[in-house]
């Protein structure tokens, strides 16, 4: 605009304003309003110029002519697409030859009918060949999206028309097709394996418990629908304080609980054990809870305990009362005779005996029953494992114990509770040995975390195993049927473990003992 200035803004708006056409009448217009707006807080200009711009100007319409328009766009240049590249470039390729032919054409002297025949012709066949050869090459890539475009959709079903072997867009449409087939086989195992994984969890009767980094809950099987005694849709995103399971989101990852639910049976608290373990989902970080009901195994397990100790205790009692009853009984008959016999002490004096070495087999046996249920936790200090093994091995005498040593190592253990542990062990390996005459050995070895000591006898086997670690249950005709009990408690209070089995080779019985070093 002549005599105007162009100014834009951050917007890239230009904002052109022109000079005010009579100065004076302009300042006459400046000094009035002066006048009349005293108090007016915009800035009142001192010398306006042709040349200044401020917002009071900006502001009067009969002083200036003020005009926006959008500034011109920055120039980018575009890219062609791909098929038209093609295009351009089957174009140019005909180029040459048909401008030779047309040029030899024109200038070979043939009539015009034949020119413009023959001109036609050749342009034609020029474009057409372009055309088809882009179609040539845009069809097939188009096919091959439409493909990849159903397989990122999950659609497995389609397939492309594959070509020849040997041709190179054949191979790549029959990858596809390959890829689409082992999209599909991989997609039913999942399917398959998500349903199993959802029927696993329905049925089985621990709760579990899946929550998302911020501490939602964002899994539940039936099991944990009923522990809270509440439905999965009334539970998904609520946070762990409410649902009163934050404290099994901290602390220790597998422990035992003493609390109650709202949906457990029992009304008073019981032991739950509780799992927690990590994964992730969508690459952030999830807590799976798992709680088991261990109340009603261990009562399960407590009630089977009992009966096998009544019925131990049973037989054992049963042994030593039905003689004393009897005894007693005969006595009683003779004492009420009128006419005894004249042994009568005598048979008196052996009923008593007999009455008195019951009752010491049955203190005996009471007196095993309190030295089983009062084993007191286990001293453990360090001690020398070569060392208790040849030593308590060295006090056997009834027959010689084959000894194959292994590594000497220092391991943590009450001395006394192991070494009765181990006389037990060898003890009945010997008793076991002297039935057949066979031998017995002992050797240790480290496997893993744990020392392990072998006792091997030669005898005749164990016909049952089942009952070999029940109190009171014995094979022996004068056994107790309280050391193996009781050297299997010593083991468990070390945090090992003893079993006895027969020997897979040869006859005989293995005794293992682990103890952790």
């Amino acid at each position: 605009m002549p005599g105007g200035n162009t100014k834009s803004d951050s917007a890239g708006i230009a904002i052109v304003t022109s000079p005010p056409s009579n100065p004076q009448s302009s300042t006459g217009k400046d000094r009035n309003l002066q006048s009349e707006t005293p108090h007016s807080p915009l800035p009142t200009p001192r010398s306006p110029s042709p040349t200044h711009f401020s917002i009071l100007q900006y502001a009067q319409s009969e002083e200036q002519n003020v005009r926006v328009k959008p500034l011109p766009r920055a120039f980018h240049p575009q890219t062609l697409n791909y098929d038209h590249r093609i295009l351009l470039l089957a174009f140019f390729t005909g180029l040459p030859g048909a401008v030779v032919g047309l040029i030899l054409l024109w200038k070979g002297g043939f009539d015009m009918k034949t020119q413009w025949t023959l001109t036609v012709f050749i342009v034609a066949c020029w474009l057409g060949c372009a055309l088809a050869l882009r179609e040539r090459v845009v069809t097939p890539l188009q096919t091959l999206s439409n493909l990849l475009a159903a397989l990122r959709e999950g659609d497995y079903s389609i397939r492309g028309r594959a070509t020849k072997k040997d041709d190179p867009l054949g191979d790549v449409v029959r990858e596809v097709n390959a890829l689409g087939s082992t999209l599909r086989t991989q997609r039913l195992g999942a399917m398959e394996a998500a349903a199993l994984a959802r029927t696993v969890m329905s049925e089985i009767q621990v709760a579990v418990f899946a929550f998302d980094s911020e501490r939602k809950l964002r899994l539940v099987n039936r099991a944990g629908e009923r522990l809270l005694a509440r439905p999965a849709e009334q539970m998904l995103g609520r946070d762990a304080e409410e649902l009163r399971l934050n404290d099994c989101l901290e602390g220790e990852a597998a422990r035992t609980l003493q609390r109650t639910f709202p949906g457990a049976l029992a009304r008073e608290p019981g032991r739950w054990g509780m799992r927690r373990s990590s994964f992730r989902q969508d690459g952030k970080p999830h807590h799976l809870i798992v709680l088991a009901d261990l109340s009603r195994a261990l009562r399960e397990e407590e009630r089977l305990a009992w009966q096998r100790l009544v019925r131990v205790l049973g037989h054992e009692l049963n042994n030593s009362l039905a003689p004393i009853k009897s005894i007693a009984g005969s006595l009683e008959s003779l004492m009420a005779r009128t006419e005894r016999p004249s042994d009568w002490e005598e048979d008196l004096q052996r009923g008593l005996a007999i009455i008195s070495s019951r009752a010491e087999a049955l203190n005996r046996f009471m007196t095993a029953y309190a030295q089983l249920a009062k084993l007191p936790q286990p001293d453990l200090q360090p001690m020398d494992a070569g060392a208790w093994i040849r030593r308590v091995t060295s006090l056997e005498t009834r027959l010689k114990i084959e000894l194959i040593t292994g590594p000497e190592l220092t391991i943590k253990g009450d001395r006394d509770q192991l070494e009765q542990l181990l006389i037990n062990v060898i003890r009945n390996a010997v008793d076991a040995s002297l039935e057949t005459g066979g031998g017995a050995l002992v050797t240790w070895r480290v496997n893993n975390s744990f020392l392990e000591v072998s006792v091997e006898d030669e005898g005749p086997g164990l016909p049952h195993t089942s009952n070999l670690f029940v109190p009171f249950f014995t094979t022996k005709p004068g056994g107790s049927g309280i050391g193996l009990a009781l050297s299997r408690q010593i083991a468990e209070g070390h945090g090992g473990m003893l079993t006895l089995e027969n020997r897979a080779s040869g006859r005989g019985c293995e005794a293992r003992l682990r103890i952790p070093l």
